[in-house]
């Protein structure tokens, strides 16, 4: 029972990220937060009306790991 208690709070945590804003992807760097692929992916999201940036807890060097965030 608690397995399944906790896999449900993992899961409800994914939806509630997803639902803040999406991840930067994975980019033409295998997902590593390039210097080029951060600059395309600022541009994508300020084209998008949003600023990009690094989400909570999230690790620097991954691509994923920043979310377009509306202003």
């Amino acid at each position: 029972m608690r397995r399944i208690a906790i896999t449900l709070a993992v899961a409800i945590a994914a939806l509630a990220q997803a639902a803040c804003g999406g991840g930067a992807g994975f980019g033409r760097a295998g997902g590593l937060a390039t210097y080029d692929e951060i600059k395309a992916a600022q541009k994508a999201c300020a084209d998008k009306g949003g600023h990009l940036q690094l989400q909570k807890n999230g690790d620097a060097q991954f691509l994923d790991d920043y979310a377009c965030e509306k202003k």
